[in-house]
């Protein structure tokens, strides 16, 4: 009689639950932010790849490491960083959005130093100059969708604050107590 619940198969199903409930918890929400960190991610790569290879070339000539160059890349890296993490299923990433802001105004900076660099620039067929060009809009890519999650992650941390709760005292009586 104690052992009941076996005939049952409750620990077989308790068994598959965690997958389940991971499956349960993957919403078209959910799906998007995950393709919005992983967009991030390779754009957070691609940064690293379109400024770090000349910090390669100053290092294999033996010249100083320009620290703009060097911020560009650091940003890059910290992004995809922080992209990855995000893209954990157990991270609440909009509780963390004073990250997004940061690595936002991050971008901000690099598109700024960049953009008054390049922008303006006329390639003559200087490829390095091309490239630069085009690494000033990813750089804007980037702003953009960290803005995204950064507001993304606000309005869902003030949504989560502002909720009632029993706990803050601020929740609605529930309908069989509110005839008591």
């Amino acid at each position: 009689m104690a052992f009941k619940f076996l005939s049952r198969g409750s620990m077989k199903g308790e068994k598959v639950g965690m997958a389940n409930n991971l499956r349960a918890s993957m919403t078209p929400g959910s799906i998007l932010r995950i393709l919005m960190r992983f967009f991030q991610l390779i754009m957070g790569i691609v940064v690293i790849g379109l400024y770090a290879q000349d910090l390669n070339r100053a290092h294999k000539a033996g010249v100083k490491y320009d620290s703009k160059w060097m911020y560009a890349t650091i940003t890059g890296t910290l992004a995809a960083f922080w992209a990855i993490v995000c893209m954990l299923p157990l991270v609440k990433a909009w509780f963390l959005f004073g990250i997004d802001f940061i690595v936002f105004i991050l971008y901000i900076a690099a598109f700024g130093i960049f953009g008054k660099m390049y922008i303006k620039e006329d390639p003559e067929g200087n490829g390095g100059i091309k490239r630069m060009k085009n690494a000033v809009w990813i750089l804007l890519t980037n702003m953009i969708l960290w803005f995204i999650t950064f507001v993304y992650g606000a309005v869902v941390f003030w949504k989560y604050w502002k909720g009632r709760t029993t706990f803050t005292s601020r929740a609605p009586n529930h309908p069989s107590m509110s005839h008591a």
